[in-house]
C-alpha cells in the first residue's frame, strides 16, 4: 500500500470526522449530552469500521473466479447500523410524560451513516447528507415550533375512597373538553384514600391553571398534581 493511498483513506477518516462533528455542533450549542465529540467519535468509527471491512476484502477476498470470495465486505457496515443503537437508546431521556433525546439519537445514527458513507468513498453523497441534516436541525425547527401541537400532561389526584370518587374526577375531565390517553388507579384501604394517575390531552384553549382549579374543587379531593 502506497503513501498515496494512505493519505486518501486518511482523507476519507477526516472528512467522516469533519462531517459528524458539524451535526454534532448543532447538538452541543443546544446543550445536548451527546454533542460535539460524540458525534464526531461515532462518524469516524465507523468510517474506521467501512475502511477496514475494505481492506479485509481486498486483501482476503478470493477474486480468482474459481469459488465464492470468502469475505462481505457489508458485513462490517451491518453491525455499525446494530451497534449504533445502543448509543442512540443511551440519548433518549424519559421525563414523566414526555421522552427527550430522539433527536440527538437520530442524528447518532446520521453521523455513524455519513462515517459509512466516507469509508466508502461516496462523499458527495455524505456531504448533501450533511447539509440536509443541518438545514433540517436549524431550519425546520423554526417551522416545527409554528406548527400547532397536542399538549399531553400527567395529573395525579388524591382523595377520600367513596365509591363516585373516579366517576366525578372522570366528570371533570369531561367537562372541560380534555381526553383521557392513559390511566392508573391506586387505593390506600388502610388510610382510606384513592389514588388516580392519568396521562391526558389537553385541549388548546384550556390551560393547566383553570384544570387545577377544576380537579381541586371536587368534593373529596385532598390533592392535585399535574406534571
Amino acid at each position: 500500500m502506497g503513501p498515496d493511498f494512505d493519505i486518501y483513506l486518511l482523507c476519507r477518516l477526516l472528512l467522516a470526522s469533519f462531517l459528524g462533528g458539524l451535526i454534532g455542533l448543532e447538538r452541543e450549542i443546544h446543550g445536548r449530552p451527546a454533542g460535539f465529540r460524540t458525534h464526531l467519535l461515532v462518524s469516524l468509527g465507523s468510517c474506521l469500521f467501512t475502511i477496514t471491512s475494505l481492506e479485509i476484502y481486498r486483501i482476503f477476498g478470493n477474486f480468482s473466479g474459481n469459488g465464492p470470495a470468502g469475505v462481505d465486505p457489508g458485513r462490517v457496515a451491518a453491525q455499525v447500523v446494530t451497534g449504533i443503537g445502543f448509543l442512540g437508546a443511551g440519548a433518549i431521556i424519559r421525563e414523566r410524560a414526555s421522552i427527550r433525546g430522539l433527536t440527538t439519537a437520530a442524528c447518532l445514527w446520521v453521523a455513524a451513516a455519513l462515517g459509512v458513507a466516507c469509508g466508502i468513498g461516496l462523499f458527495w453523497l455524505a456531504v448533501s447528507v450533511t447539509l440536509v441534516a443541518l438545514v433540517n436541525l436549524l431550519l425546520l425547527k423554526e417551522v416545527e415550533k409554528r406548527l400547532s401541537r397536542d399538549t399531553y400532561v400527567l395529573v395525579k389526584v388524591w382523595g377520600e375512597d367513596r365509591g363516585d370518587f373516579i366517576s366525578r374526577v372522570y366528570q371533570t375531565l369531561e367537562g372541560s373538553g380534555i381526553e383521557r390517553v392513559d390511566a392508573k388507579l391506586q387505593r390506600d384501604m388502610e388510610h382510606g384514600v384513592m389514588f388516580l394517575e392519568f396521562q391526558v390531552k389537553q385541549p388548546k384553549k384550556a390551560s393547566t391553571a383553570d384544570l387545577l382549579m377544576r380537579l381541586s374543587a371536587i368534593d373529596g379531593v385532598k390533592r392535585v398534581g399535574i406534571d
